[in-house]
């Protein structure tokens, strides 16, 4: 079974005016098939610990480990192509490309037929709600409850079993932020998808199996 465990891990950058301990001593395993959410005040650490679990950075002391193997270990690049997804606030959308082609893109990376990619991908915009007559569309032309459901649906077409996403519902209405957020209980709890979502609303983090608090970088368990 998917898991990613912080092992007693710290993260410290520098720039021209301090040294910041923006990660401290976090120890926790997450497991496939429970949706997280990681709540806490701007600046206690929450993204830094998320691009951490992503293996966007690495510790500066202890480890990231996924299903056993410590992501320094790793070629970092492929464990987001075929196991940790990260979705963004911002959708991170290719704004040339049309929803469809946004979705095969990391078909593509993997050297999938164009047939194949087209057809996963239509299944799985089919299975965020999104029917053919969106798959020409630029992003553009979505509004932005529509544009994370393609940023879902690409996640899902490598078969990530780990999603991990930064404020997903941050810009979007009440109506809208329900919408994604079911989808990714329902992804968790019905295809034993490991969710871990960042997020400052309370609404979000009611929802989540597990409530996890930041705070001057330390993680504990239950909303502060």
């Amino acid at each position: 079974m998917t898991n990613l465990c912080a092992h007693e891990v710290a993260y410290t950058y520098k720039n021209k005016f301090q040294t910041v301990h923006a990660v401290r001593g976090i120890d926790y395993e997450f497991s496939a098939g429970h949706f997280y959410a990681i709540v806490g005040k701007s600046g206690c650490g929450k993204t830094t610990f998320l691009s951490l679990l992503a293996g966007l950075d690495i510790p500066s002391v202890g480890s990231i480990a996924f299903n056993g193997a410590a992501t320094d270990t790793l070629n970092r690049n492929d464990l987001r192509r075929d196991h940790i997804a990260v979705i963004y606030q911002s959708y991170n959308l290719f704004p040339l490309l049309t929803v469809l082609e946004n979705v095969m893109y990391p078909l593509a990376l993997k050297k999938t037929s164009r047939k194949e990619a087209a057809r996963i991908a239509k299944e799985q915009l089919l299975a965020v709600g999104l029917g053919d007559e969106y798959h020409r569309r630029l992003p553009s032309m979505l509004s932005g409850g529509e544009q994370q459901r393609v940023a879902i649906a690409r996640s899902l077409v490598g078969g990530h079993s780990v999603i991990l996403a930064d404020e997903p519902t941050g810009n979007l209405d009440t109506e809208n932020g329900t919408a994604i957020i079911d989808m990714l209980a329902r992804l968790a709890h019905e295809q034993n998808i490991l969710v871990i979502v960042v997020t400052h609303d309370p609404e979000v983090s009611s929802r989540a199996d597990v409530i996890l608090s930041m705070r001057d970088g330390r993680l504990a368990v239950g909303a502060i």
